[in-house]
């Protein structure tokens, strides 16, 4: 297994499941296939075409494995739904992703629809009496 750096995208409020970069993936694929096809169509040179069939494979591959992934959220997500919310919520990882050094995900820049935006139907999802960040208090200091 490779230790390289990986860019977690962070999104306020959930932790995002792997799904998502395979999403990622298949996008960048899609749009690396259809520029192939254009250079192709400009210039005429098979290796373009050659190149595009071998994207084109790579993106069956990627969605094969995007939707494995998915059907193992969607699975987690009816036989236990209170570890999906769990893993949501960043306070354990999802059961299909790597568990040795997982650090909680950091809460401390959440924000209360109700309090912090005004938005009066979202009464029952107050945040506001959260503990403090457990991922701050692994890592020593607050994340500014």
């Amino acid at each position: 297994m490779s230790m390289d750096a990986v860019y977690v995208r962070g999104v306020t409020g959930i932790q995002l499941h792997h799904v998502t970069d395979l999403q990622d993936a298949g996008r960048f694929l899609s749009n690396a296939a259809m520029a192939m096809r254009a250079a192709f169509v400009r210039a005429g040179d098979e290796r373009y075409s050659a190149l595009r069939a071998q994207v084109i494979e790579l993106l069956s591959q990627a969605r094969g494995l995007e939707n494995e992934a998915r059907a193992n959220l969607q699975e987690l997500h009816s036989c236990d739904p209170e570890r999906f919310v769990r893993s949501r919520e960043g306070e354990e990882p999802w059961p299909d992703e790597i568990q040795a050094g997982f650090v909680p995900r950091h809460t401390c820049r959440d924000t209360c629809l109700y309090h912090d935006h005004g938005v009066l139907d979202a009464l029952m999802q107050c945040i506001c009496g959260r503990p403090p960040c457990r991922a701050c208090s692994i890592a020593g200091e607050p994340a500014a």
